[in-house]
This record gives C-alpha cells, sequence and structure tokens, in this order.
C-alpha cells in the first residue's frame, strides 16, 4: 500500500512537471509574440536581456541560496572562456527567435524551429565528424521538406522574419553540439541549471550596450507604453519569470523522465503551442501551411526514433 502511495506521489510529481514545462514554454512564446506583434513593445534584444536578468537572479537563488542543485564552481579561465563563449551564442538565438516572433506567426515560427534536428546533425558532422547511419539521414528529409512546403503555402511570410528564425533555430542547434564539443571533459561538464547561472550574466553584459547601440529609443517608448498600459511591467515581469520556468522545468523533465519521454514531449509541446497560438493570435492559416508543418513533425518524430534504433 505505501508502495502504491508513493508510486502515485512521483506520477503526480511528474505530472505537474511536465504542465509546468509545457505552461511555461508555451506561456513565455505566445507572451514574447503578445508583447512584440500586438502591444507594440518593438524591443527583442531588451526583452531578451530581462529574460536573462531574470535567469541570472532566479539561477543564484535556486542552485545558491535553495540549493536546488549542487553549486559547480568553474575550474579555470579556459573553462570560462568556454562558457562566455556558449553565451554569446545562446544570446544570437534567443534574440533572433524574438526578432522573428515580431514578423511571424506563431504557428510558423514553431514550424521552422522543428527542423533544429536537421541542423544538429550538420553541425555535429562538421564539427566532430559524427555520422549517422543513412536512414537517420533519409528521415531528415520530410523534415526540411516540410518547412519548404510551409513556407509556400504561410499568409503571413516575411523574408527578414523567416531569416531571422532560421538563423535562430541554427544558432540553437549550433550552441547544442559546441556545447559537447567545449564542455566534453568531465572536470568542465555543467548541468543545465548551473550552466545557466554562469551563461545569464555574460549574457546580460553582452545584451546590454547591443540594446544601447540597436535600440536607441527603447526607454523613452518602453516609459510610454508603461504609462499607456498599466499592467505592461507586470506582463514583463511574469513573461521573464516564464522564461526561466521554462529552463528549470526543462531540466527537471529531464532528470525525472527518459530520452523518450522528453523527445515524444516535445514534438507535442510543439503541436500545443500552434493550436493555442492560433486560437489566440486568429492568424490566417492554410491547408498546405498545416500539412507542410505536420510532415516536418512527422519526420522530427521518425528521426528521433532511428536515431534512438541505429545508435
Amino acid at each position: 500500500m505505501a508502495l502504491s502511495s508513493g508510486s502515485k506521489k512521483q506520477t503526480l510529481f511528474i505530472s505537474s512537471l511536465i504542465v509546468l514545462w509545457y505552461s511555461s514554454n508555451i506561456g513565455v512564446l505566445l507572451l514574447n509574440k503578445y508583447l512584440l506583434s500586438n502591444y507594440g513593445f518593438k524591443f527583442p534584444i531588451f526583452l531578451t536581456m530581462c529574460h536573462m536578468s531574470a535567469c541570472a537572479l532566479l539561477s543564484y537563488i535556486s542552485i545558491v541560496i535553495l540549493k536546488i542543485v549542487p553549486l559547480q564552481m568553474i575550474n579555470s579561465r579556459k573553462q570560462f572562456f568556454k562558457i562566455s563563449t556558449l553565451s554569446v551564442v545562446f544570446c544570437c538565438s534567443v534574440v533572433g527567435g524574438n526578432i522573428s516572433l515580431r514578423y511571424l506567426p506563431v504557428s510558423f515560427n514553431q514550424a521552422v524551429g522543428a527542423t533544429t534536428p536537421f541542423f544538429t546533425a550538420f553541425f555535429a558532422y562538421l564539427m566532430t565528424f559524427k555520422r549517422e547511419a543513412w536512414v537517420t539521414y533519409a528521415a531528415l528529409v520530410p523534415v526540411v521538406t516540410g518547412v519548404v512546403i510551409a513556407s509556400g503555402g504561410e499568409p503571413s511570410f516575411h523574408l527578414y522574419g523567416f531569416i531571422m528564425c532560421i538563423s535562430a533555430t541554427a544558432a540553437r542547434a549550433f550552441k547544442s553540439v559546441l556545447q559537447g564539443v567545449l564542455l566534453s571533459s568531465e572536470g568542465e561538464k555543467l548541468n543545465s541549471m548551473n550552466l545557466m547561472l554562469y551563461m545569464s550574466p555574460i549574457a546580460v553584459l553582452v545584451l546590454l550596450p547591443a540594446t544601447t547601440v540597436m535600440e536607441p529609443n527603447m526607454s523613452d517608448t518602453i516609459f510610454l507604453l508603461g504609462r499607456k498600459h498599466k499592467f505592461m511591467w507586470l506582463l514583463l515581469l511574469v513573461n521573464s519569470v516564464m522564461a526561466y520556468a521554462a529552463n528549470l522545468s526543462n531540466f527537471l523533465v529531464t532528470k525525472h523522465t527518459s530520452a523518450l519521454t522528453l523527445q515524444v514531449l516535445g514534438n507535442a509541446k510543439g503541436a500545443v503551442a500552434v493550436v493555442i497560438s492560433i486560437l489566440l493570435f486568429r492568424n490566417p492559416v492554410t491547408f498546405i501551411g498545416i500539412a507542410g508543418y505536420s510532415l516536418t513533425v512527422i519526420g522530427v518524430i521518425v528521426y528521433g526514433e532511428t536515431k534512438r534504433r541505429f545508435k
């Protein structure tokens, strides 16, 4: 009976983590879109800096004060330089994704983002000469084909937004491969929570001058928006906390579930985000666009399965 009770508690705990993971990931995506496209908040670099500031502060509280995970120290200047490099690539990825949301609907943004496995396989081959079975590479064909089809059928297609979205997706894949290369030795490996603790402050230092130079009218416009929309500061705060919650829940879900479960949940998460965004923002969709995105998702699922089987 005690075992059954413990099992129920474990199931409830994992279910709660998955709900937090879904709600924080989808929530931050939709709030980003709302702020950048529907709210007149046209400062994606500053928005990213707010996210990174929240991640830096909350990571410190979670690890150093609350001790959710053990603190891992940086052992050398070389390791610090590697983490700084990862942080810059991570910044480029997040900023590119946020810029794309100004011009593209969430549904198309997610369709393009689903091509991450293609770029990961590409960079892994270039940087580590890691080869997969030919069946695994074949599974990437529908991933790319689906996005090409979705692009042709997207009524709100915007070239600059598309370039930013593809760049962000490629940078995200590049960061994951680069992380495996740079932090490969046992003494330098960091879990994702500790990596976020060190990357976030570096990201803020990178984004602060970038915001000043590339978004010069930001402060005046934001204060005007704050007077016009009394809930803007609250939305910005919730959005920034959600960005950290997405990273925290991703770490916890990864820790408490299997790789296969994570893969399935990740694929489903993108589809859920697309459906909710269409219902909320009422952006027009076409049969061709839906077919293209569906083909991409199927390709990602097949790719994950073939990679697991032919490992």
